[in-house]
């Protein structure tokens, strides 16, 4: 059975996509002193920008040598929300807003944890039960669990498509990239890594290679956020340029933060033979260990 430390990890992964939603909710729309239920997506005088560059495509199935990935700004948390509030001429205090967020963040979870579906301007939030059943369940099977789903409305798309302008920055010239990591056993990417079970790793440049030299040395590693030795993947199932497939390493605390730390000889850019020396990758996400 899942620990009770791991259905509050899985909690928070949650209510960080409640966050991820409600922070363009702030940054989006000049809100008035109070805090209203509604958005006017008819501004006119509201441009977003956001840069993207070419990366080599990472997926089995792509038709096409790239995909765009957005230059992302540094990843912010609900104080550093709250920070921006005077950029966007937003005329609540940052303090207000990061208070406004933590009790709406906490009242998000319990409300959808307890069947509600919850409907915004920009978002509609609901519980999921996974599985396919026969009708004489009197529980769930082991390991699965519900999941909350979430859709952007059809109003947000719209701004979208309307107000943000893409521009392109070229290549993105990295020698291999970890892209994403999706854990098989919560259905969650970018998040969680389940200890012992399956992680699945796109990118480009990742096959794990080395001579006996470097043998040792290489590998993919999970390197703690807050001062835990780095731990390294055992058990690679899958092993490939574009595609790695791990067993979580027991070595993981739970609870605690991890970013993916890929080490090889091999080149990124697909030759046979051996780089002299080994290159890394590390990922931009963080992954908190659940048992």
């Amino acid at each position: 059975m899942r620990s009770e430390q791991g259905k509050k990890t899985l909690l928070t992964a949650h209510c960080s996509l409640f966050l991820a939603f409600v922070t363009c909710y702030l940054l989006i729309a000049n809100l008035k002193k109070e805090f209203t239920m509604s958005i006017d997506f008819n501004v006119k005088d509201i441009l977003h920008r956001i840069q993207v560059r070419f990366v080599h495509a990472f997926l089995p199935d792509a038709k096409k040598p790239y995909y765009l990935r957005a230059v992302h700004q540094p990843e912010l948390d609900i104080h550093g929300i709250a920070s921006k509030a005077e950029v966007y001429n937003i005329g609540t205090s940052p303090k207000v807003i990061e208070e406004g967020f933590t009790a709406g963040s906490v009242l998000a979870c319990y409300l959808a944890a307890d069947g509600y579906r919850l409907n915004t301007p920009l978002f509609k939030m609901k519980v999921k039960v996974p599985g396919e059943y026969d009708g004489s369940e009197t529980h769930l099977p082991h390991g699965v669990y519900p999941t909350v789903v979430l859709q952007a409305t059809a109003q947000f798309r719209k701004y979208l498509r309307e107000k943000v302008k893409i521009e392109f920055d070229g290549v993105e010239q990295a020698d291999g990239l970890v892209v994403e990591a999706y854990d098989e056993a919560s259905e969650m990417m970018d998040e969680v890594a389940t200890i012992g079970k399956l992680l699945t790793i796109h990118g480009f440049g990742l096959k794990i290679e080395a001579d006996d030299t470097h043998k040792n040395a290489v590998g993919l590693f999970f390197d703690s956020e807050i001062g835990y030795p780095p731990v390294k993947a055992d058990i690679i199932a899958v092993n490939q340029p574009r595609t790695l497939k791990v067993i979580v390493p027991a070595g993981l605390k739970e609870g605690s933060p991890y970013k993916l730390r890929v080490v090889t000889q091999s080149s990124a850019k697909g030759h046979s033979s051996l780089l002299k020396q080994t290159r890394e990758m590390r990922s931009d996400f963080m992954l908190t260990a659940l048992a």
